[in-house]
């Protein structure tokens, strides 16, 4: 699933009522116990009800994949004749009217969430007419007659929900200021996914296309609860990890000169693969990983070192998503005492030197230099 899928799937979470969207969920008390139950169309809903759960919706499969996106693999087992993935098939088929699939879902989504206070959970339904054009097809195949312009999909979010606090608000009735009790207000989603996957227009469905809001949040039990999926690692541990195998590879090579070069060649690769819309998701292996160190600077011993190491913590032919472990936002030194932050475009310009027997962190400071908001002459 690339960014042109997804954008064409995001353009279809319109609140116009052209399409036809269905929406069913559970609002969840803090014990998870059912308080109340949504089951609407978008078509039914003014046209500002309708907007906000389409915003809903839409944030739920926002973000980079490889990092707040992730697709996540059925095992082949479950795909042939799992239960779960077998109820997710059955609720694309039948646009969410099967009630009893419906409430052993909410049921086993609740169960392995760790939620915290009150939280709505939303699924919503989706045909789309789509015109087919698989890039698999060869010349001179004559396609026969089947159903491969209608793609029906689900998404799925789990939304917080807070108590705000007391206001006061201009009642237009009294013409006056009155105090407006606190509301219970529905946040964006803190995790969802969409069933299946579109590619090609048309549904791949040994696919999910997973979110999280929390880069660190462990969905395993999630994922293993609704999809029976396992194997799934929280981008920020893949990062961390890969960190580490980086600095006990690189040992004193791990200079700053180093971390600049490489962590420049990894996003001059990430925007490359950013601006063909049609690429997917990029992911390198420790070979990959190596031959970008040794451009940037890394002696080859260190590289195959690297490789050893990237192996055994990861296991032998893992690529990690190029998203998960670049920095593309910002270019972050830190000491016990200061944090630096700069864009990965100027991170060049810090250096470091040695100054009568002390090591520094240099950043230029020409001119624009300000303090608190004061600007200084250096």
């Amino acid at each position: 699933m690339n960014k042109t899928d997804l954008s064409r799937i995001k353009k279809r979470l319109t609140p116009d009522g052209h399409n036809p969207i269905v929406v069913r969920g559970v609002y969840l008390n803090s014990k998870k116990a059912v308080v109340s139950r949504v089951d609407t169309d978008l078509e039914s809903l003014n046209l500002t009800h309708a907007e906000r759960y389409t915003q809903l919706f839409k944030r739920a499969i926002s973000g980079d994949i490889g990092k707040n996106l992730s697709l996540i693999s059925f095992p082949l087992a479950e795909v042939m004749e799992g239960e779960k993935h077998a109820r997710l098939m059955s609720l694309v088929r039948e646009d969410l009217k099967n009630d009893e699939a419906l409430d052993a879902f909410f049921l086993d989504a609740a169960d392995s969430l760790m939620l915290e206070g009150n939280n709505l959970l939303l699924l919503m339904h989706d045909t789309y007419d789509t015109d087919y054009s698989s890039s698999n097809r060869q010349e001179g195949d004559i396609e026969t007659e089947r159903e491969v312009n209608v793609f029906k999909y689900l998404i799925f979010c789990v939304c917080p929900v807070k108590q705000a606090k007391a206001v006061l608000s201009y009642d237009f009735a009294s013409s006056e200021f009155v105090t407006r009790e606190p509301d219970w207000t529905v946040g964006a989603p803190s995790l969802g996914f969409m069933f299946p996957t579109f590619e090609d227009g048309g549904a791949n469905i040994s696919q999910a296309l997973f979110y999280t809001k929390d880069l660190g949040a462990d969905a395993g039990d999630f994922l293993g609860g609704v999809m029976n999926a396992s194997g799934f690692t929280p981008v920020q541990e893949n990062k961390e990890r890969f960190n580490a195998v980086l600095m006990d590879a690189l040992e004193e090579e791990c200079s700053l000169d180093v971390v600049q070069s490489v962590n420049e060649l990894l996003i001059d690769r990430l925007e490359e693969s950013k601006k063909d819309r049609h690429s997917e998701e990029v992911r390198l292996s420790g070979g990959d990983i190596a031959r970008v160190l040794a451009a940037g600077g890394v002696s080859d011993d260190k590289a195959d070192v690297f490789v050893e190491k990237f192996n055994t913590e990861f296991g032998a032919g893992t690529q990690l998503p190029l998203a998960g472990i670049t920095e593309d936002k910002r270019f972050e030194i830190k000491t016990p005492d200061v944090t630096v932050k700069v864009s990965p475009r100027q991170a060049s310009q810090i250096e470091t030197r040695v100054i009568d027997g002390v090591k520094y962190i240099l950043i230029p400071a020409d001119e624009g230099v300000t303090v608190n908001g004061i600007s200084i002459e250096v």
